[in-house]
């Protein structure tokens, strides 16, 4: 391949990468230019997992073998099978250079113009690459480490057909400078990751946040429309914080509502896929897609038990409303919102200490009658928080 041809090949993998909005976006464009740029058949992206101790397969593209998946969920290879990422799995490089690639062949690592391996190629490397060649009929491939952030982060694998030439010294220098870019471009992607994972998450609890529950409950409610998926959204109001707050200090605040966050978060992972999130202040929420509405409030009412026992704070007022209840038709993420913080009102109002449940109290449910009242709906709940009816059983 010419000067201008690879030239072009690293400008479009560049591209590829930066258009990619989501990991798996990132790693296929990584995988697809490599190959490209390398005139291959066949490219992999995998990363090393010190913590287990083996390098997993992230994307598979081009030409795959009938066990090869695009993004394979358990593609993964024992470190003690690639005795040549031992070299340098633990060394940190200065200025995001790293180890060079190498060549491998069917028959073994490319011998050199004096008879030694492939100038790149670590001691101990071919046997695992070599075996996997022979079995998937592929005649060589170029292995070149990924260094991200000072370490090796994994490998871009890039394979050809027996029929075509084998890679040579050039081709391996070109693709440490592909693993380069590619580096670049999982940087980018981690950074946009950071990016969205701050914009859709809570920074004191660590639970989801406001933007994230209305992307999420209109996604829901679309779902519930088109399919009739019950949804079901649990409001709560932590009692107490401004009393702690007040009295104790905003630090021992913060306690409260990261502890509260704990207990939320461990009884919604009691429902699968419930999403738990703080709307902001003392205010919390489960959203849940699915399960049948007397879970939910199963969940809710535990919910309610340990909040009360928690060190600080006086317990939580807790609201529940769901689609599979008789509250009318939920059109929208709007209505069912306004049912639950009703019912989580009134929970509020008559200091119960487990969870009120929009349209479970007949067909004059003042929880219902609460949020379908015209506004100002702001009017409506202060004289509905100034009754104070006595608990009900």
């Amino acid at each position: 391949m010419g000067e201008d041809r690879r030239l072009r090949a690293v400008v479009e993998l560049a591209q590829g990468m930066a258009a990619a909005r989501t990991p798996r976006e990132s790693w296929r464009a990584a995988a697809l230019g490599a190959c490209h740029a390398l005139a291959g058949s066949f490219a992999a992206l995998s990363v090393w997992e010190r913590e287990l101790g083996r390098l997993r397969v992230l994307a598979n593209v081009g030409e795959r073998a009938p066990d090869e998946e695009e993004f394979p969920d358990g593609e993964a290879y024992p470190v003690h099978q690639f005795p040549e990422i031992t070299e340098f799995l633990h060394e940190r490089w200065a200025g995001g250079g790293g180890p060079n690639a190498w060549v491998e062949t069917a028959d073994g690592p490319v011998a050199g113009p004096v008879g030694h391996c492939h100038p790149g190629a670590p001691p101990g490397a071919g046997r695992g690459r070599v075996a996997a060649l022979r079995r998937r009929r592929r005649g060589c491939c170029v292995v070149a480490p990924i260094v991200l952030h000072g370490r090796a982060w994994g490998e871009l694998y890039v394979a050809r057909p027996v029929t075509a030439p084998v890679f040579d010294r050039a081709d391996a220098d070109f693709a440490t400078v592909l693993a380069s870019v590619v580096s670049a471009g999982l940087a980018q992607t981690e950074r946009l990751e950071e990016a969205q994972r701050l914009a859709f998450t809570d920074a004191l609890t660590g639970l989801a946040n406001r933007r994230a529950v209305d992307v999420r409950l209109d996604e829901a409610i679309e779902l519930h429309r088109q399919e009739g998926a019950a949804v079901s959204l649990v409001v709560c109001d932590l009692n107490g914080l401004k009393n702690v707050n007040d009295t104790r200090g905003h630090a021992v605040g913060d306690r409260l509502l990261e502890r509260f966050g704990s207990v939320l978060s461990l009884c919604g992972a009691m429902l699968p896929g419930t999403l738990a999130a703080r709307l902001g202040g003392d205010e919390f929420c489960l959203l849940a897609v699915g399960p049948p509405a007397d879970d939910v409030v199963r969940i809710a009412d535990e919910l309610c038990r340990r909040a009360a026992e928690l060190e600080l704070g006086e317990g939580v007022a807790c609201g529940v409303a769901s689609t599979a209840d008789p509250i009318g038709p939920v059109r929208s993420a709007r209505r069912l919102f306004r049912l639950a913080d009703a019912a989580q009102y009134r929970a509020k109002a008559v200091r119960a200490a487990k969870p009120v449940v929009a349209g479970r109290e007949g067909p004059d449910d003042p929880v219902v009658r609460l949020a379908d009242a015209p506004s100002p709906a702001r009017g409506e709940r202060r004289r509905f928080r100034g009754r104070h009816e006595p608990p009900r059983p």
